[in-house]
């Protein structure tokens, strides 16, 4: 079974539901709205990531091209390729760096699947509820980094060994999700924290996936940024802070909901994102903005 990758955004909903919570408290006088989170008050600012810095570390323009399942279609005129981990051979990579491309790693760091070649490595404890609308994938308890880490560890081992330049880490939301386990926005940070340094302490870039409440927290220790469906959902300028340090933001928006091309350039051309159309399956068809 192939993976099939996703990303519902739930920032809009959240935002909605505080608001309203925001105003019904404001009419009563009961409780001040400082935000939608206490922990999200915590973790405004970090020192900048020490350790060594990747190699490579994309900047705003780079054309790009995401496919994650079928067979790899290595003709697609973009400087970057975003593949999966474990459906990628290394020769695959080796023949698209003799091209001029660079190729990004993909891997689900957040949630187990059931199709996976390491899936009995994770500790049971550590897996959780269903992810809902994706079967055969459960939510991981990430505050347990001390289970997590080999398994993480290894997996990014291979990514280096097959030649990847970066890692584009899926689920670094679990926070907001209901995933079983009381994750809190200080928790995500740690694992993210965790899930840069062994990164970067393997010469691999690494991207923030979605997850743009913490996009300016978190601007200084991730090498670029990947979104979907930001422009369907109104949050693309929460990732701006990266373009405007100088980092890249690959944009992808889906047919399933709509998106055109037409729609969606001007924003990515504002914001200079790496903009492109894709099924939601993200096999090798794409649209790329001009």
């Amino acid at each position: 079974m192939l993976p099939r990758h996703r990303r519902e955004n739930a920032t809009i909903v959240r935002a909605m539901k505080w608001t309203l919570i925001c105003v019904i408290a404001a009419a009563l006088a009961v409780v001040g709205c400082g935000g939608a989170d206490e922990d999200d008050e915590k973790v405004e600012l970090l020192d900048p990531p020490s350790g060594p810095t990747p190699a490579w570390r994309p900047g705003p323009g780079l054309s790009w091209q995401w496919q994650l399942t079928g067979e790899i279609d290595s003709s697609v005129d973009a400087q970057v390729y975003n593949l999966d981990l474990f459906e990628t051979d290394a020769a695959t990579v080796v023949a698209l760096h003799t091209a001029g491309r660079h190729v990004i790693c993909y891997i689900n760091v957040g949630a187990w699947e059931d199709w996976r070649p390491d899936r009995a490595d994770f500790p049971a404890e550590i897996i959780g509820k269903s992810y809902d609308g994706w079967p055969g994938e459960r939510w991981l308890d990430v505050r347990r980094i001390d289970l997590l880490a080999p398994v993480i560890k290894k997996r990014f081992d291979l990514c280096q060994a097959k030649g990847f330049d970066g890692i584009e880490p899926d689920n670094v939301d679990g926070y907001q999700q209901d995933t079983g386990f009381m994750i809190g926005a200080q928790d995500q940070i740690a694992y993210d924290r965790f899930l840069v340094t062994e990164a970067h302490a393997r010469g691999l870039s690494i991207g923030l996936k979605n997850d743009p409440e913490h996009a300016a927290t978190l601007v200084d220790w991730f090498d670029w940024a990947l979104c979907e469906d930001c422009h369907a959902d109104g949050w693309c300028d929460a990732l701006a802070p990266f373009t405007a340090a100088g980092k890249a933001v690959f944009m992808a928006e889906y047919t399933d909901r709509g998106a055109r091309i037409d729609a969606f350039c001007a924003k990515a051309k504002d914001l200079g994102f790496s903009g492109i159309l894709k099924k939601r399956d993200l096999d090798a068809w794409r649209q790329a903005c001009p």
